[in-house]
């Protein structure tokens, strides 16, 4: 099934795509290698899921930020490249913020790993980080970077 057959399987839709906050490009192209910036959780314009994971959000919560993520990755590369180009998901690197004590960051990522499996299929499969990080932009949660192998 198609990228698009499966986000419409799954009920997902893709966001809009947001623009750099700063002196960048949202996905680089070299070669035939795809680089995402970084995605936060927003949905449509609308900042989502803001605070500390294991404090403001849980863990749950935490899941689906990461899904949000990965939708807008996935919004970010149908709108660049076209789905139809990829080859495949190379690797993920998720950051988050979260309180002192907590520590399930592999579930929370599962979100966007789950995500990517779900409607790319094989080509959905990587590798992936998890970074603990003080501070995310805007107070977000989450924020995800991929890099994707592509047709030239």
């Amino acid at each position: 099934m198609t990228p698009e057959g499966n986000l419409e399987k799954f009920g997902f839709e893709l966001p809009h795509i947001s623009t750099p906050g700063g002196n960048y490009v949202s996905v680089n192209i070299r070669g035939n290698i795809a680089y995402i910036a970084i995605q936060f959780p927003i949905l449509n314009g609308v900042y989502q899921y803001q605070g500390r994971l294991g404090n403001e959000i849980t863990t749950e919560e935490g899941y689906k930020a990461m899904e949000l993520c990965a939708l807008n990755v996935l919004a970010q590369i149908k709108k660049k490249i076209g789905f139809e180009k990829i080859i495949g998901l190379n690797h993920i690197d998720a950051y988050f913020q979260s309180g002192e004590t907590w520590d399930e960051s592999p579930m929370v990522v599962n979100g966007a790993s789950d995500l990517f499996v779900k409607v790319l299929d094989q080509k959905g499969e990587h590798s992936r980080a998890i970074f603990g990080v003080e501070r995310l932009p805007q107070n977000f949660c989450v924020g995800l970077t991929a890099s994707f192998t592509i047709k030239k």
